[in-house]
């Protein structure tokens, strides 16, 4: 069982400078997320997209902001849980609690605070029969470890970055890449998609457009994927791996089973320390609702310091919180 201070549960920009906060109180960290990577939505949707009202920051890319984050708290070494959903939580005889993943990965914490955006990011599905049978058996819908696709036969179906990235990245890893998608254009970086043609063009992947998932195949582990083109004929492709990259659906998930006070799939908070009304769970960012939100980064960013100084008392029952500028104290790493 992993131990710590403070489970974060949401990795990304709100959740981040959390461990910032709290690591000026000298309070550790650990965070969980569904997303295979940091940064949330900044990076698994628009991680090149520009934002203009970070503080300090008249233009900022929003994987730059991610990983200005993560220099900012190194010195407080958080530690990650990615790629895993909070499934349970349960409190524990002393207050504390225990939070269980779906990987079944255990975390013992004495607050808990919920940076989860928008909620629980699931994968958008294809319409496909009998899909779910082939899931966890060729089917998957992120890369967690590229190493599991070496030398395999990848599917990949798609028009965004995520596919766009994935299969560059992919096409020097697995035997054979195809790319599938459902238009003659891709959503994507505009450079991206070029590099993508142009790979086609060399022979370096396979690129079918206009075309759609139809049916799977494979007898306990998948090995066919059939597509219909335009013209409503059939395509079928012999592969070890289907991943489908249609985005990603924001759902509060178990999160809603906590008996916490939920507005419009938000939860209700009050605004002088952002606690739930359920003790030592808090909520920041625009998972949260109150009159008045806003939902923006760095109202989030304000959340995160003033929730902190509640977080304490249950991190540090016996000592006395002595609020100090950074420009006095400095940052002191653990």
């Amino acid at each position: 069982m992993i131990t710590t201070d403070i489970c974060i549960i949401g990795a990304g920009p709100v959740g981040l400078f959390a461990v910032f906060e709290a690591g000026l109180l000298k309070m550790r960290c650990h965070l969980i997320d569904a997303l295979p990577q940091v940064g949330g939505q900044l990076s698994e949707i628009y991680p090149q997209k520009p934002i203009y009202d970070i503080p300090g920051y008249p233009e900022v890319k929003a994987q730059e902001l991610v990983d200005n984050l993560m220099e900012q708290i190194k010195p407080f070494k958080p530690t990650f849980t990615l790629g895993e959903r909070v499934d349970q939580l349960n409190k524990q005889g002393d207050g504390s609690y225990t939070v269980t993943t779906s990987d079944k990965t255990q975390i013992h914490a004495q607050v808990i605070i919920i940076a989860g955006g928008l909620g629980c990011f699931e994968p958008r599905k294809p319409v496909i029969e009998k899909l779910e049978n082939f899931e966890g058996k060729g089917v998957t819908y992120m890369v967690k470890n590229p190493e599991l696709f070496r030398d395999k036969r990848v599917v990949l179906a798609g028009g965004g970055d995520s596919a766009l990235d994935w299969t560059i990245y992919l096409a020097n890893v697995a035997e054979r890449v195809t790319l599938v998608h459902r238009n003659e254009t891709f959503r994507g970086a505009p450079d991206t998609a070029a590099k993508v043609f142009d790979m086609a063009n060399n022979g370096k992947i396979d690129l079918i457009l206009s075309a759609n998932l139809k049916e799977l195949g494979g007898n306990g582990h998948l090995d066919t994927v059939i597509l219909t083109d335009k013209s409503k004929a059939e395509i079928k492709i012999g592969t070890d791996y289907l991943i489908p990259l249609f985005g990603l659906s924001p759902k509060l998930g178990p999160i809603a089973d906590w008996g916490l006070t939920i507005d419009k799939n938000a939860i209700e908070v009050d605004t002088r320390d952002y606690s739930t009304g359920v003790d030592r769970i808090f909520a920041i960012g625009d998972i949260n609702t109150y009159p008045g939100k806003l939902k923006l980064i760095l109202c989030g960013f304000h959340e995160a310091a003033i929730m902190m100084h509640s977080a304490f008392k249950f991190v540090y029952p016996d000592q006395k919180l002595s609020f100090k500028y950074t420009t006095v104290n400095g940052v002191n790493a653990f």
